[in-house]
């Protein structure tokens, strides 16, 4: 393809660094913007809350003119979960893969778009034209269908970004890594390449989706009673191989859980999910087979406190009692961060008397991330000039860069970047740059943004010392307290153990409030803040704790 004369351009991401998920990379081309992937991250522990995070999109907002369209390369949440969100405030075509797309429509289920979102769809052997540059893409091989990389062609030199992948030799789907493709567009000069740094830190090569198979059937031939296997939600491959497993084990299948029945249903109706014989059920007939033949597929791989596999584990699922005896396989490994919760849940699932497969016990899982040995395949292939790491946190992002060292990379042609941070390229140089607003937007139930730090902090004060209410009468005129002080108080003591020290506090608010009055204060943000400030250094003086105070102060 001819390449956009592109006199200046400039790299930076919105998200996926330093965190892992939420990835969002931003190329600008001159005056073109090209987004390439928007996805969501879970909260961290502290966003007291919050459903999930998405990026900040105010530079684009304010730009929104010169964005010319989202590239997504897969399908999974943290590459596409604030598409719906971003196409509120930006008007752009999105290009994405068959499944990757469904999965995007399926999202707009829950998150309405005011405009209908224009979806184009490509495949790997796809050329467009985003605004006026020219794009192509390679396949890979990912822990989803239909993942891909992306080649941004410029005249200072083609720009490629890998998306998540590895170099599986024997994919379940027969769709590898498209070396072909690497090797060719390497030969031509790649200007830089952006690459996934998720196993930087992990010697050797990632072993094969394959031999999962095999882990799978033993597990499933040991078992006399029910099993119960949750992967992640769009792991279509895995999905297929519990399949194969319960059909060698003449078992039916049920799926739980809302994101993997809908997952299984997009990938059955395109094609990405076989079921030849039948061995899907629905859930609600569960109960029409014995425990010996039944596999239940569901959701919490991640130890979600509120998911499916969570509530079997507390015994408060609807459908699925967890027996003694039972098998539990976590055919998953725990993300960054959710380690504990894994572990605590493993633990609840273990008091039940169950047989819980997890982690390295049996190949129940290997990972969709190239490790160390395929990352530096890919910068020997691709060759770039320049480099960056991208999507992962800030010590996985350093190993990748150690890793560029190794195989020749220049350190001074290696770009370790924050969120925000800019490397501008002209006439194939590269240096740093300013940097762009960035930073997390909380969606919380229907509110978007409208959950910040000053809501935060109010959540944690909550969680940590409670409120304290007090609700009083007043007659400003004649400067009388006509009823209460009334203390009200949710998580910061049990009043019934209290009573001195809430009536000690209730004389505190009296003597605060005659003062006040008899100080001739009308204001009652001035009679309310004396109130706070002198019960707060009471309470403290006497409990050592900072619990939330609302005076409510009505006239009549």
């Amino acid at each position: 393809m001819s390449n956009q004369q592109t006199e200046k351009i400039r790299i930076f991401a919105l998200g996926g660094l330093d965190e892992i998920g939420k990835n969002m990379y931003v190329l600008e081309l001159d005056e073109d913007i090209l987004i390439i992937d928007a996805g969501c991250m879970h909260p961290e522990d502290d966003m007291l809350g919050v459903d999930i995070v998405i990026p900040d999109i105010t530079y684009l907002v304010e730009n929104k003119d010169r964005v010319k369209g989202i590239v997504l390369t897969h399908g999974h949440e943290d590459h596409i979960g604030a598409v719906p969100y971003i196409l509120r405030d930006l008007n752009v075509p999105v290009y994405g893969t068959k499944f990757t797309l469904a999965l995007v429509r399926d999202k707009f289920k829950e998150v309405k778009v005011k405009k209908k979102p224009e979806l184009k769809e490509i495949h790997s052997d796809s050329k467009v034209k985003v605004g006026k540059t020219p794009i192509s893409f390679f396949a890979t091989n990912h822990s989803i269908p239909d993942s891909l990389g992306v080649i941004i062609h410029t005249s200072q030199g083609p720009i490629v970004y890998t998306g998540d992948f590895k170099f599986d030799q024997n994919p379940v789907d027969g769709r590898p890594t498209e070396m072909g493709k690497l090797t060719e567009i390497g030969d031509k000069g790649v200007l830089c390449l952006l690459s996934d740094s998720h196993n930087a830190e992990i010697p050797g090569n990632t072993p094969s989706d394959s031999i999962v198979a095999e882990g799978v059937k033993d597990a499933f031939h040991e078992a006399d009673a029910c099993i119960i296997v949750t992967v992640y939600s769009t792991h279509i491959h895995r999905i297929q191989q519990v399949l194969n497993a319960a059909e060698n084990e003449e078992r039916k299948v049920a799926i739980v859980g809302k994101d993997i029945e809908r997952a299984v249903s997009i990938a059955l109706e395109l094609g990405y999910l076989l079921d030849n014989n039948h061995v899907l059920i629905p859930k609600e007939d569960i109960k029409k087979y014995g425990r010996d033949q039944l596999v239940v597929l569901t959701t919490g791989s991640q130890g979600e406190p509120m998911s499916c596999l969570a509530k079997m584990a507390k015994g408060s699922h609807p459908l699925v009692k967890i027996e003694k005896h039972d098998r539990i396989l976590i055919a998953a490994m725990p993300n960054p961060g959710n380690e504990k919760a894994v572990s605590q849940m493993v633990d609840l699932l273990s008091r039940t008397g169950a047989n819980v497969i997890y982690g390295k016990t049996k190949k129940i899982h290997v990972s969709g991330h190239a490790s160390q040995e395929e990352l530096k395949l890919m910068l020997n292939l691709v060759k770039p000039q320049h480099f960056i790491p991208m999507s992962g946190e800030f010590r996985m992002q350093y190993a990748h860069r150690h890793l560029a060292r190794s195989v020749g990379i220049d350190d001074s042609k290696i770009f370790l970047l924050e969120k925000g941070e800019v490397a501008e390229f002209t006439k194939r140089k590269g240096k740093r740059a300013n940097k762009m607003p960035s930073g997390h937007v909380l969606i919380d139930g229907l509110g978007v943004g409208d959950v910040g730090n000053i809501v935060l902090r109010d959540r944690r004060l909550l969680s940590k010392d409670g409120i304290l209410v007090v609700v009083v009468t007043l007659n400003k005129k004649h400067s009388e307290i006509l009823s209460g002080p009334d203390i009200i108080s949710r998580g910061f003591v049990y009043v019934r153990e209290s009573e001195a020290l809430i009536k000690q506090a209730e004389k505190l608010v009296t003597d605060t409030l005659h003062q006040s009055m008899e100080q001739k204060q009308t204001e009652w943000s001035q009679m309310k803040s004396q109130v706070r400030d002198q019960l707060s250094r009471f309470l403290y003086e006497k409990t050592k704790r900072r619990p939330m105070i609302m005076p409510i102060i009505m006239e009549a």
